[in-house]
């Protein structure tokens, strides 16, 4: 396998300027820097312990904790909680960043609603992912899903920032995916022959607080962290256009795809055409076990 050039580095853009939404759709990513304070990194930090432990609510899948087990001990344990804004107060403000919104605004459009979080606790030794398309997970269809990768560390090379093939994105196509098993990556599925090579790849180092925004058709991946100690903490929220149908998850029986529509959505912007349909609360957080022991990505 050939090895990526670390040569090339992403822009980090201090404002929600023009140039910003340019790059994010031209290369399908952007970095925007202090994208929530130093004080709401520390609480999402706080929060982390917390959801871990169970205080804030029973996450389905993961591992519990042991007798005289200390919060860093049982934190290691963990890769990723899904739906933390579902119980976390804090979690659900980060997902509604005003700095990120205002982003999303000028990317996606005036209504925007979001369908997903995910905190990452990706500690040393721990995987990555292979190269994916958040698209092939959920599934949009209008083009518009785009992602908020927030760090909550300085995420480096050394702990596994992402990695991206920018431009990637723009033929708005899923690439083939199969089975793999290299234990860098956590998840079984791999997108596989698109005409990029690993060496076209850039890697996103970025300081605590920043959120790389990216389209939600985007190949990117993320490897192990191979430090020596610490975490490689991260929130990522999906979003998409509120115009929308989520073709996405529990589709009733009898009910045609085309017209299925995911209604456990948060209205983060603008106004919701259907929300006639109402936004039951069908999502819980959990945590999925991986196949070297921790949990999601």
């Amino acid at each position: 396998m050939t090895t990526p050039s670390l040569t090339r580095r992403p822009v980090l853009h201090h404002e929600v300027t023009d140039e910003l939404i340019a790059q994010i759709r031209e290369d399908g990513y952007g970095v925007l820097l202090d994208a929530i304070s130093p004080a709401e990194v520390s609480s999402l930090r706080e929060e982390a312990v917390r959801l871990c432990s169970g205080e804030l609510a029973e996450i389905a899948g993961g591992p519990a904790p042991r007798p005289g087990e200390s919060a860093d001990e049982l934190m290691r344990r963990f890769l990723c909680i899904h739906y933390p804004h579902k119980v976390s107060d804090v979690a659900l403000r980060a997902l509604m960043a005003p700095r990120v919104v205002d982003v999303l605004t000028r990317v996606i459009g005036p209504n925007v609603k979001a369908m997903q979080s995910m905190l990452f606790i990706k500690s040393e030794g721990k995987p990555g992912q292979p190269w994916h398309q958040d698209e092939y997970f959920i599934p949009t269809r209008d083009r518009s899903l785009t992602a908020a990768w927030i760090a909550l560390d300085d995420a480096t090379v050394e702990n596994g920032c992402l990695w991206v093939l920018p431009g990637s994105h723009r033929r708005g196509i899923l690439y083939p995916d199969r089975e793999q098993d290299d234990d860098r990556f956590d998840c079984s599925i791999e997108a596989y022959d698109f005409p990029y090579r690993d060496e076209d790849a850039v890697p996103v180092e970025v300081p605590a607080g920043a959120a790389v925004i990216f389209n939600g058709y985007l190949l990117h991946r993320s490897l192990e962290n191979s430090g020596k100690h610490g975490y490689r903490r991260a929130l990522a929220n999906h979003y998409m256009s509120a115009e929308s149908l989520l073709p996405w998850r529990d589709l009733p029986e009898g009910v045609h795809v085309g017209k299925h529509d995911f209604r456990d959505v948060v209205l983060v912007a603008g106004e919701d055409p259907y929300a006639y349909k109402g936004t039951p609360d069908l999502s819980r957080p959990l945590s999925r076990p991986d196949k070297n022991g921790g949990c999601d990505r």
